[in-house]
């Protein structure tokens, strides 16, 4: 199946983001993922193959796993064209390539924040504790080591950027942003989803180091909305070769990351297209954690 990188639907589009689409869906919403990527918060020029099917796919999937900790906008994966007909307006037909790669959703009211929720001392967590010790600003216990599980997973919430950076907010700031009553429930359910998530994943061979979900409010109640423990919300490790005290080697886009450091790109657009051999090991890296967390097939 050929990538999609983008679509052009005949439907009034919502959003474009640097990897989904919204459509408008009388009432609801139609996502798609596209098999776009980003680096250093640009998106560049090629994709990587089947990655917009795993995100849907590994999205809905997690959305089923975790309903009974936290309501979710998940109202139907498009699996075929009939799953997608009755959604249709009018009778209209849309192209093959939604298939697999889409998701029906209820249309929600953002919390302006990423919930991240953090297991093990890695990324930019780490580089702030060898620093000062902390971790989003918070004081921890001396002498832990890189890639290191925390001695409870932390909840390190930033702000939602629609552009640039998100950054770190405290969780005074986030009840000020969000009110107490709310904040208190993001931090909550981040927690209570992260550790179901962990658990489930350790007895598939993968660690959940960190991840980041967005809520939303639909008819009123709060909810997981956007995507859900995908390899580009999540870092996940491969339990059978995971080493404290040293950098992991993950199940996402590491290796378009390392490519374009050594590359001598300065981080701005346009960015290189990415050699064939980069693009193959970023695609398996998808694939397989996609395989072993669900068991399933990725339905193309």
């Amino acid at each position: 199946m050929a990538m999609v990188l983008k679509t052009d639907l005949p439907l009034s589009l919502s959003y474009t983001g640097k990897v989904r689409e919204t459509y408008d869906l009388d009432g609801k919403l139609l996502l798609i993922a596209t098999d776009r990527i980003s680096a250093f918060d640009v998106v560049l020029p090629c994709g990587i193959p089947d990655k917009g099917l795993v995100l849907n796919q590994i999205s809905a999937f997690w959305f089923k796993k975790t309903e009974h900790i936290m309501p979710n906008h998940l109202i139907s994966e498009i699996n075929d064209m009939k799953a997608l007909s009755k959604f249709m307006p009018g009778g209209t037909i849309l192209p093959e390539y939604v298939v697999g790669r889409s998701m029906v959703v209820h249309k929600a009211e953002r919390v302006p924040v990423e919930a991240i929720v953090r297991g093990y001392l890695s990324g930019s967590a780490w580089v702030e504790y060898k620093t000062s010790g902390t971790i989003s600003g918070m004081r921890q216990i001396e002498g832990l080591r890189e890639s290191q599980e925390l001695p409870r997973p932390l909840f390190t919430p930033t702000t939602k950027a629609d552009s640039g950076h998100d950054l770190p907010i405290t969780k005074s700031e986030l009840e000020d942003l969000i009110g107490k009553q709310v904040a208190r429930d993001v931090e909550e359910k981040s927690l209570a989803i992260y550790e179901y998530a962990r658990d489930y994943a350790r007895n598939h061979g993968i660690i959940v180091a960190d991840t980041k979900f967005e809520f939303g409010f639909i008819n009123g109640e709060l909810a997981i909305i956007d995507e859900l423990l995908t390899p580009d919300s999540s870092r996940f490790w491969d339990i059978d070769i995971y080493t404290v005290g040293q950098s992991q080697p993950s199940f996402d886009k590491q290796p378009i990351r390392d490519w374009l450091a050594d590359s001598g790109w300065n981080k701005e657009p346009p960015a290189p297209t990415l050699p064939q051999d980069v693009i193959d090991t970023t695609t398996l890296r998808y694939t397989q954690v996609f395989n072993r967390l669900t068991g399933l097939e990725l339905k193309k």
